[in-house]
């Protein structure tokens, strides 16, 4: 890879799925692709040249050797659908040209096409056999020239009335809706299945296999899919894995337990690996008997950590429930060179639970739920409120419950104005609802000064802590170089925001009561003292507890005396920047490349600590988001028949890991979600639910008429890249650095 590459984000206007697996770099006024797999660089051809490299197919590139087989059959199927869509193409032109030169044959495109009874029922009726085409029309120019003008080509074929587009099914609905989409969408009604299953990375793709194999192709049974398909598709999952397990003896891993309690009390534990190449789903097992036995817990992870390598496991991530505590801390005795961690994501989130129990956050909290309660009940005031905010919805859902209590605050106060506008408005003051009490009662909090000076502060000291859940829960990458200077910085802003050090000290302790609740992880220091980003934008001098943390991670992961001796040598090299270390392009490469990769590229002068490095800043430190909503693993263990729950564990693990890889791989814009969704229930209830029901509310909300939230509604929470900024300053207040101190690991 060439080092002065600068790292570009991925605009939303890329739809082509392969735009999911690379990353892109300018290098100059050249546009330059690099594969995330094989690291592979492309320095020209375009997307079409790299699709061809995953999907092996012999074209003008090489092709990727470690691509996941899954990733492969979908940039293959893509790769069928344009062949198909050309070919196509193709094909239309002579037949337009044949069509036009026999145009004064009376007898040619005069039919209708008789539809069948079936759909009549659901309200489709034909297009009439269009009129014939002469060969010099403009329309059999604009189809030679289709391929910068596909759309208009197809429009300017049926508004001109033309007959050589056809078909042996040319309907549409009534009212103009397209019968594909009516067809998917009688599909998903009648199954009653979750309807963000179209977001699936799986799902376009299935489309284009359809569509790719013409009319009358014949579906896979309940057989074949209990069956061969499973067979298959359970091999391709496991090939998968086995190429990630190459990788834990590089990056090192981290070993996740996932713990839910289902609706009938059952407790179950779910185990999966984590490393920045990908996560895996390993094997969920029903815990209900002895949860709270640390014995019980201790057996089960010790089995986990022999099957996945004892020599590849850096961490443990569990919640911090007491028997976990017992159980980590005897784990950390048998195993010496791993560590036991609790979730981070969790107790940055416990710090925003306590921050929200405070009277007055908590008063201005509960106004602002009044107003999206009453807002997000009522049709007309829902659609009233999108107008003046230009389809933008005032609640913002995030990773928790209480985060999203403080983005929402956040969003209410950037559409402070808006919101303002509308109470004060025409159409406000003609709505019926202005003269109701909750009606009264909003234009009240709305155009109360006190209220959003409220906001605007809660925001301000919590928006930090929301950007370092944003990053600790991020599946994109690793995390660990980034927590410490994520939790600095935000005491820091808080400090600045509130002056007084009888103010903020609340805050600070709130902050420096739940991280004593890591047990100051020497890996979160010891991330921050690797990071080139933030290591070189401290002092001279660092702080003495962190080269305390980075020691105890070198004794615990290095278990070789002789090694640990090279190590704390090469670290001197580090602090002077020596060799390829202090190189120009590594100093700019500092802020460009992620640490791991910066250690990989730069760090060959210092190969023991390279590793150690690289180890400790390839881990994650949530196990937050990992838990897909539409698996039911409780299923399995309701199964008695032995067969079945064989077949049901295969199945889940399938479907568990293929969420896992539509983790990383899907773009989905959170900004697109519905609040009203179903699937956003859990996390926005308490702020749409509607505590005062009436007969009046059946009356005056009507789904049917409202407007849709707008697709490309303003993100107030900026991707990780952004989120990430706020760290890059320089740390200098020692204050907080006793605060964060790390001391030695008590076992």
């Amino acid at each position: 890879m060439e080092l002065n590459l600068v790292p570009i984000s991925i605009t939303r206007q890329k739809q082509d799925p392969a735009w999911n697996h690379c990353e892109v770099f300018k290098n100059g006024e050249r546009i330059q692709i690099k594969c995330m797999y094989c690291g592979k660089l492309f320095k020209g051809g375009g997307i079409h040249r790299f699709k061809e490299h995953l999907a092996g197919r012999k074209g003008q590139g090489p092709i990727c050797e470690q691509v996941p087989q899954g990733v492969r059959s979908v940039m293959q199927e893509s790769l069928n659908g344009i062949l198909v869509k050309q070919d196509k193409k193709q094909k239309l032109i002579p037949k337009l040209l044949a069509c036009g030169s026999s145009s004064s044959n009376p007898n040619i495109g005069g039919e209708v096409k008789n539809v069948g009874s079936h759909d009549d029922m659901f309200g489709i009726k034909p297009i009439s056999v269009l009129n014939t085409l002469e060969g010099g029309s403009n329309v059999v120019r604009k189809v030679g020239r289709g391929r910068k003008r596909g759309r208009g080509r197809d429009r300017n074929l049926i508004e001109n009335n033309h007959p050589c587009v056809k078909t042996d099914l040319a309907l549409v609905p009534n009212g103009g809706e397209n019968p594909i989409h009516m067809a998917i969408g009688r599909f998903l009604y009648d199954i009653g299945v979750n309807l963000d299953a179209v977001n699936s990375v799986c799902f376009q793709p299935m489309i284009d296999a359809i569509a790719s194999g013409g009319s009358g192709v014949v579906p896979p049974s309940c057989h074949d899919l209990r069956g061969w398909i499973l067979k298959n598709v359970i091999e391709e999952v496991k090939d998968d894995i086995d190429r990630n397990k190459a990788m834990w003896g590089k990056t090192g891993c981290s070993i996740i337990v996932e713990q839910c309690r289902t609706k009938n009390g059952r407790v179950l534990l779910s185990f999966l690996v984590y490393c920045p190449q990908a996560t895996v789903f390993m094997k969920s097992v029903d815990a209900s008997h002895a949860v709270y036995s640390a014995d019980y817990l201790f057996e089960l992870l010790k089995q986990v950590i022999e099957e996945v390598g004892t020599e590849n496991v850096v961490q443990v991530i569990t919640n911090c429930e007491e028997p976990y505590l017992f159980t980590g801390n005897r784990l950390m005795e048998s195993f010496p060179s791993l560590y036991w961690a609790p979730c981070l994501a969790h107790c940055v989130d416990l710090m925003l639970q306590d921050f929200s129990n405070l009277e007055w956050i908590n008063e201005t909290i509960e106004q602002a739920k009044s107003l999206t309660r009453f807002i997000y009940n009522q049709s007309s005031v829902l659609n009233m409120m999108r107008k003046f905010t230009s389809g933008n919805d005032v609640v913002e859902p995030t990773l928790t419950c209480f985060a999203t209590n403080f983005s929402t605050l956040k969003r209410m106060a950037d559409l402070k104005l808006n919101l303002q506008a509308m109470v004060n408005s025409q159409d406000w003051l003609e709505c019926p609802y202005a003269k109701k009490p909750r009606g009264q009662a909003m234009s009240d909090i709305v155009n109360n000064r006190s209220f959003w000076n409220s906001c605007v502060l809660i925001a301000r000291i919590t928006y930090p802590l929301l950007r370092v859940l944003e990053i600790v829960g991020s599946k994109k990458r690793s995390t660990m170089g980034y927590v410490y200077a994520g939790i600095y910085r935000a005491k820091e802003t808080i400090k600045k925001e509130l002056v007084k050090q009888d103010d903020y000290m609340v805050y600070w302790n709130i902050i420096d009561n739940r991280w004593e609740q890591q047990r100051h992880l020497p890996l979160y220091a010891a991330g921050f003292f690797l990071n080139p980003k933030f290591f070189y934008n401290t002092e001279e001098h660092i702080h003495n507890d962190i080269l305390s943390a980075v020691f105890d991670s070198i004794e615990r992961l290095v278990p070789d005396t002789n090694i640990q001796d090279q190590v704390v040598r090469e670290i001197n090299l580090y602090k002077n920047a020596t060799g390829d270390l202090g190189r120009p392009m590594a100093v700019r490469a500092r802020d460009n490349l992620l640490p791991g990769e910066w250690w990989s590229i730069y760090g060959g002068g210092c190969p023991n600590l390279q590793r150690l490095a690289i180890r400790i800043l390839s881990q994650t430190c949530s196990s937050i988001g990992y838990k897909p909503n539409k698996i039911s693993i409780e299923e399995i263990h309701n199964t008695r028949n032995f067969l079945e729950r064989q077949r049901l564990s295969d199945l889940v693990f399938v479907q568990y890991n293929l969420y896992l890889r539509q983790m990383v791989l899907q773009n989905q814009e959170k900004d697109s979600l519905d609040p009203l969704a179903f699937n956003s229930k859990d996390i926005l209830e308490d702020w749409i639910a509607d505590n005062e029901v009436s007969p009046d509310n059946h009356k005056s909300s009507d789904w049917k008429s409202l407007d849709p939230p707008a697709g490309n509604r303003t993100t107030l929470t900026p991707p990780n890249d952004e989120a990430e900024d706020f760290l890059s300053t320089r740390f200098t207040d020692l204050d907080i650095f006793n605060g964060l101190k790390g001391v030695k690991e008590e076992i």
